[in-house]
């Protein structure tokens, strides 16, 4: 039990937004006094019994959590993941004493340093130096912590430059890394970081993530809460889901990114075939994309396909005048937006003139080659260096399941990559082996010489 710094119980926050009714065009005197007056009562009892003051004809509540209840022991790196409007930002305000839970109670044990939105704690008017000082007080620094620890400051945020400009001249980047660079150095028990990261380049981004590998292994308590699902999977040992303000689950990182994904994707599976006609067809004047079927390896259609089994993408377009060199082009993007691969037909098509008609193009994907991830297709046609005819379109995703994994005899082994790609191996003993590699460098070096091929 004293392990435990984070405790939730029956946790919710409610918010009572307005809504203006519908406006006619004449609108009688009395009824106009009659919704004024309507709305100064609700106004003055409202202020009379402290409660928040919303402008509108009618309101509404909102639940942004409700019924949350979960716990988090001393020096666990969660993750918080959900769609937008799942009540993420809410929880963490919460947890960090911004705002508070109309029902329920949260129990919090520690220091918490906390980076929820882009200069969080800072003056605008102030420079950088003076912003370090006056962030670093309002997250319980002390003056002699803070000088103490000031130089490390800087040189994280990479600001030496401008420190003795305001920060209103700041770029959000900035921002980002002078922010996160004082709440990293308070050391604190509980770091709470939202996705304010995102607007920071990928360098800094992977300095956030190693600073805050180094805050977990020291024993203390961090919430990450991102969209990269990539980090999360890299710097979390568990995850907790939120879906419309309360928890779909909470369980390892691997498993409650799998429920995450199939609640995102449940109703945006690839459809199995996609036609269009008429000029709303993706495409332009010149060409039209007519239909995009999916099949699996026995010509059927699928909205999911075993890692062992071959995949074909069968793209059916009109073309309406005669073109030059038309490429085709697939894309597959894994669910946290890192793209697998790019392949295209354009090796396959001869330079002459295509006449108008209807043309076929097939791409198969080979068995042993997709990882048991969910992916978005892509489709891009063009004329190389010539002209764009269709940009990146996204036909829909696929699921990718079955027994494949990297050729392991663990098949509930998660296999890290955009790709699972099954290579052949040879394994031998160092004498053969030593044998092997001195014959391939033989071979090879009468192939330089030109006196042969290579047969390896």
């Amino acid at each position: 039990m004293n392990d435990i710094v984070i405790r939730a119980d029956e946790l919710g926050k409610k918010y009572v937004i307005g809504h203006e009714v519908a406006r006619e065009r004449y609108t009688a005197l009395r009824d106009v006094i009659a919704r004024r007056a309507k709305a100064l009562l609700r106004t003055t009892t409202d202020m009379l019994r402290g409660r928040a003051i919303v402008s509108g004809d009618t309101t509404e509540e909102i639940w942004a959590l409700k019924h949350v209840n979960f716990e988090i022991r001393r020096g666990d790196v969660v993750g918080i993941i959900g769609r937008n409007g799942a009540g993420k930002s809410t929880l963490l305000k919460i947890l960090s004493r911004i705002t508070e839970p109309s029902e329920g109670q949260v129990e919090v044990r520690g220091r918490v340093a906390s980076l929820l939105e882009v200069g969080t704690g800072f003056h605008p008017e102030l420079t950088g130096r003076e912003n370090i000082y006056l962030n670093g007080a309002i997250l319980g620094m002390t003056r002699a912590e803070i000088r103490r620890k000031f130089d490390d400051i800087v040189a994280f945020a990479e600001v030496e430059k401008f420190l003795d400009t305001p920060v209103k001249r700041y770029s959000s980047g900035m921002y980002v890394r002078l922010a996160f660079a004082v709440a990293a150095h308070l050391e604190p028990e509980i770091l709470i970081v939202d996705e304010v990261l995102a607007v920071g380049d990928v360098e800094f981004q992977r300095k956030c993530l190693g600073k805050m590998s180094q805050v977990a292994a020291g024993g203390r308590t961090v919430l990450f809460v991102s969209h990269n699902l990539d980090a999360v999977r890299s710097l979390c040992s568990r995850v907790i889901v939120l879906a419309e303000g309360s928890i779909m689950t909470a369980d390892t990182t691997s498993r409650g990114i799998e429920l995450y994904l199939e609640s995102v994707n449940q109703n945006s599976s690839a459809d199995r075939q996609r036609s269009w006609s008429g000029d709303n067809a993706p495409g332009d004047s010149s060409l039209r994309l007519r239909r995009i079927s999916v099949l699996g390896e026995k010509g059927n259609l699928i909205a999911d396909v075993s890692c062992d089994e071959e995949l074909r993408i069968i793209c059916e377009y009109e073309l309406l005048e005669p073109l030059r060199g038309v490429r085709l082009s697939l894309q597959f993007v894994t669910s946290s937006g890192q793209v697998a691969f790019t392949t295209s037909d354009h090796t396959q098509r001869n330079s002459e003139h295509q006449t108008p008609g209807m043309y076929v193009s097939i791409c198969r994907i080979p068995k042993n080659l997709l990882n048991r991830l969910r992916y978005c297709i892509m489709i891009g046609i063009d004329v190389p260096g010539v002209r764009v005819i269709q940009g990146w379109l996204d036909i829909g995703s696929i699921a990718v399941f079955g027994p494949h994994n990297g050729g392991t005899s663990f098949p509930d082994l998660e296999w890290p990559g955009a790709v699972m790609p099954l290579c052949s191996w040879t394994v031998a003993s160092s004498e053969k082996a030593s044998r092997f590699v001195n014959a391939v460098q033989l071979d090879w070096r009468d192939c330089e010489s030109g006196r042969k091929t290579p047969s390896v």
